[in-house]
């Protein structure tokens, strides 16, 4: 496979869609470097993990995107470089937009957006002199077609495939990658762990997410994805993946129906 002796990268490895990336990947001869802030779920991770020898911890907040740096050097220190960056750690949001403080939003986008770009940027001296190197972006769904109770997560991710696309074109001649991946509903916590207005976590389960795409799943999807160096994929449901057709050539009949929609 592609990504064989790979040295990989994944932010919000704790948990979630980065858990099962993690896990997933352990099983093709890869070296890994998983990040989040909480380090000892990390460390629980890595133990599911296959070839654990070849896996390092490094604690990271997107938020505290002054010290990326430093952060990045740790990281190429552990196995001499990095190929591929799996900008993974984000956060959701579950609020009207009246009723959402500024305080928020700019949490949201902080670590969406803010956090993710500033770690890319980092690296991008590393990916520029090796002449390679490969970012993988978990978006949304709802970076493409907005849905109600998502205003600042859904800017957050536009803004990321903004960024992104860009950055492919200005790089493409330093043979470096770019694959955005786009999650309609996959069976994590992201809702668990969601913003509402007013910063507190909703602490409850959506429907939809708990009825969506195991991680596991998921997790072997997105890295034959990237192993291919795909530019961007959309990985969901028919509701999810339709809408994003619909978006393209009906934006009047999306709209109306994102109206209707319930997204809990």
């Amino acid at each position: 496979m592609a990504l064989t002796n790979k040295i990989i990268w994944i932010t919000g490895a704790s948990s979630g869609i980065g858990k099962a990336l993690a896990i997933e990947l352990s099983k093709l001869d890869t070296k890994l470097i998983l990040s989040s802030r909480n380090e000892t779920t990390l460390n629980d991770v890595k133990e599911l993990c296959e070839n654990s020898e070849q896996i390092k911890i490094l604690p990271l907040d997107l938020e505290d995107y002054t010290s990326f740096d430093t952060t990045v050097a740790k990281a190429i220190a552990f196995f001499g470089k990095i190929d591929i960056l799996v900008n993974n750690g984000g956060i959701s949001q579950r609020s009207l937009a009246i009723d959402t403080s500024l305080e928020v939003d700019k949490r949201i986008m902080d670590i969406n957006y803010t956090g993710t770009v500033a770690l890319s940027k980092a690296l991008l001296p590393h990916f520029i002199k090796n002449n390679a190197g490969h970012y993988v972006i978990t978006t949304s769904v709802v970076g493409k077609v907005a849905t109600p109770l998502r205003s600042t997560y859904s800017a957050s991710k536009h803004a990321l495939h903004g960024f992104f696309d860009s950055l492919r074109a200005e790089t493409y001649k330093h043979n470096i990658d770019v694959t955005l991946v786009c999650p309609g509903y996959v069976q994590t916590n992201v809702s668990m762990n969601a913003l509402t207005g007013n910063g507190t976590k909703q602490n409850s389960m959506d429907k939809a997410t708990k009825n969506g795409i195991p991680a596991d799943v998921f997790a072997r999807k997105m890295i034959r994805a990237f192993a291919k160096r795909k530019k961007e994929v959309v990985i969901g449901g028919f509701k999810e993946t339709g809408s994003t057709y619909l978006k393209r050539f009906f934006p009047s009949m999306l709209a109306k129906l994102v109206r209707k929609v319930n997204v809990t």
